[in-house]
């Protein structure tokens, strides 16, 4: 196998010089016959990754790595989401996926544990997103796609290098009338880069990413009765009050890398962001609110390679700062969804400063000690600007050092065994911190912070074309965060501790020129080891939100000329909807199948054309199952059978 270098650890490093659990996927991962619309089409094959609600634009796809991010009732909680060096997780420690471009993504790592040593609030996990530049894929592809439910997608990539300057421009249009009443989506997509070489080792790179998103259609959860009258049916208030959300984001970064700096190399990095957000929530009451939002950060980092004695050391110092400014509003919205008198109206602000230093000690060639320590200083400041119901403003600060140590042993060229443990920390964003009492902020509540260990092999047996990697790990979090519903909207308190412990499995088996099987499997436990709200007790209960076991393979079969097939099946275990336990939700089984094919019309032009069958044998399931909902509306139904093709031209 080709020497695979891993960079979602920051210090760049060997695979199999890496002491931690990561995961690597490729061009073909992400986009063979793919739609490229959503990170659970490639994530679905990495081990302790979970996602949830995939046809619900308005609420966003929810991922957990090991259980992190499971809590969130839409968008990303307690995982650090990056794009080419940019953090699309926020000071106060939400993120946003609906602005990530798959159409131009070239690599996605993930870090399948504990990771604030890394990147300070809210890394219970990584995904790190990397999109092309122009420089190893020079040309142009038009892509047309349509498939059920309404599904129409177009995009244009545009790339290349002449010169010291190299682009890449992608630009896509989404639309989707969905599945379910109440669930058409409407989204422009533009990401763009600009790279120019300095000589010496030196370059300048701009990134440019802008989101259109005018129309995303929310139908809302159903309770059991519901669904079994109709799966496709929106729940009644998401309909009457035509529930929903648009945005309009923008982003600007510029990055600079000398990698002759003295005798290491430094990069730095800044970017700013806007964000105009509205939503109108699926319930009577306080359910209009939006924001408008000044996002800006910047990063330093120093790369070394010197000598400590006769050992080899490799290191990396830096520093990452950021800050968050929202203007936020809520409105009352009575039962024919007039929006009425204003209810709140304030600045969130939430500052993030990290110091960090990591190092790799080579103690022989085969073993490796990695240690490193971060601190990192989170201010969340509420400012009321709406007194009627008294001064609402708050202010918090949190102070937190992070570390990690790990010990790589590196057998044979191709195998390792490695160990690890490190620490998290991630404070109550600021929606979290909302106060049930009344007001914008409930100032009772703490971080949680999280131990994780982990014990690991990875490597190829190259006689029978064999990858491999397992992974054991056990987490103990303590003041979880977890929420509960109040009158149809969600808070959240410190309600106990939890332990999560599990194994997880990548195989890939190239076992004929032409074949090659992939699987990963999961199997974990995640529960409450103390957990108790005014009058009730969940010690040894399970987490909700979470399958324990999680089974995904992938057969593919590739030809000549861009010929392909993927059969694909995917197990999901039961899980539970509420902390009680007294809300089951069944395990079930998908099969999905894609294949595709491409012909050369030209020297330089070529078509492909591919097409896809999700749910291929019809099993209902929920896209969605959201945690302790009030009056039952657990359940948001999943489509049933579907399908979808593209051709696409390349020149």
């Amino acid at each position: 196998m080709a020497t695979l270098e891993v960079t979602a650890p920051r210090l760049a490093r060997e695979l199999y010089a890496t002491p931690a659990a990561v995961t690597t996927l490729e061009g073909d991962a992400i986009a063979q016959g793919q739609q490229r619309v959503r990170l659970d089409e490639s994530l679905v094959r990495v081990p302790g990754v979970f996602l949830q609600n995939r046809d619900n634009f308005a609420q966003g796809q929810r991922i957990s790595i090991r259980g992190f991010g499971a809590r969130a009732p839409f968008g990303v909680r307690g995982i650090t989401v990056m794009v080419d060096g940019i953090p699309y997780t926020l000071p106060d420690g939400q993120a946003q996926l609906d602005a990530i471009d798959l159409d131009s993504a070239e690599r996605i790592e993930v870090i399948r544990g504990p990771s604030s040593v890394l990147y300070g609030n809210a890394a219970g996990g990584v995904i790190d997103v990397t999109t092309a530049d122009g420089r190893d894929n020079p040309g142009t592809s038009l892509r047309a796609e349509a498939g059920s439910d309404g599904y129409r997608k177009t995009s244009l990539q545009t790339g290349g290098s002449q010169g010291d300057w190299s682009h890449h421009v992608s630009l896509s249009a989404l639309n989707v009338d969905g599945y379910r009443e109440q669930s058409s989506t409407e989204k422009y997509l533009l990401n763009a880069k600009l790279r120019r070489e300095l000589g010496s080792e030196r370059a300048l790179t701009a990134i440019v990413n802008l989101l259109d998103n005018p129309r995303s259609e929310d139908p809302g959860a159903l309770n059991a009765s519901e669904v079994a009258n109709g799966r496709d049916q929106a729940a009644p208030n998401a309909l009457a009050l035509d529930a929903g959300q648009n945005v309009d984001q923008q982003l600007l970064g510029l990055q600079y890398e000398d990698l002759s700096a003295g005798s290491g190399e430094f990069y730095l990095k800044g970017f700013i962001s806007q964000r105009d957000f509205e939503q109108q929530l699926p319930y009577v009451g306080d359910s209009r609110i939006g924001y408008q939002r000044d996002y800006l950060g910047a990063s330093a980092e120093y790369h070394h390679e010197i000598s400590l004695g006769s050992l080899p050391l490799s290191y990396i110092a830096g520093v990452d700062v950021a800050r968050q400014d929202d203007e936020r509003f809520r409105n009352d919205v009575n039962p024919q969804g007039v929006v009425g008198e204003q209810l709140a109206e304030e600045t969130q602000t939430a500052t993030s400063t990290g110091v960090f230093a990591q190092g790799d000690l080579s103690l022989t060639e085969q073993v490796t000690l990695s240690l490193g320590a971060r601190f990192d200083r989170v201010e969340l400041e509420v400012d009321d600007r709406y007194q009627q119901d008294g001064d609402q403003s708050g202010k918090r600060s949190f102070d937190e050092w992070s570390g990690s140590a790990g010990l790589s042993y590196r057998y044979r060229p191709q195998h390792q065994a490695y160990v690890n443990t490190g620490t998290a920390f991630e404070t109550p964003t600021f929606s979290e911190f909302a106060n049930p009492a009344g007001g914008g902020f409930n100032a009772s509540i703490e971080p949680q912070k999280a131990w994780n260990r982990e014990v690991g092999a990875r490597g190829y047996f190259a006689p029978l074309a064999l990858d491999y990697d397992l992974t054991l790990f056990s987490v103990r979090v303590r003041d979880e965060l977890v929420p509960y519903d109040d009158g149809g909207r969600t808070f959240y308190r410190n309600a106990g501790d939890t332990d999560r412990d599990g194994i997880e499995l990548a195989l890939g088996w190239q076992f004929a020129d032409k074949w090659r099987l992939d699987s990963a499997l999961t199997l974990a436990r995640y529960e409450f080891d103390r957990f108790s709200t005014p009058g009730e007790r969940f010690d040894g209960n399970r987490i909700p939100g979470l399958p324990e076991q999680t089974w995904v393979n992938q057969l593919t079969w590739e030809g000549r000329d861009e010929r392909f097939a993927t059969l694909e099946t995917q197990y999901v275990g039961d899980l539970v909807a509420d902390n009680a336990n007294e809300t089951q939700v069944d395990s079930y089984w998908l099969v999905n199948l894609r294949a595709g094919d491409g012909w050369r019309l030209t020297d330089k032009t070529r078509l492909n054309a591919y097409v896809g069958v999700r749910n291929l044998l019809d099993e209902k399931h929920y896209a969605n199952v959201r945690l302790n909902a009030s009056f039952g509306r657990f359940y948001e139904p999943a489509p049933g059978r579907s399908v979808y093709g593209g051709v696409e031209v390349s020149f």
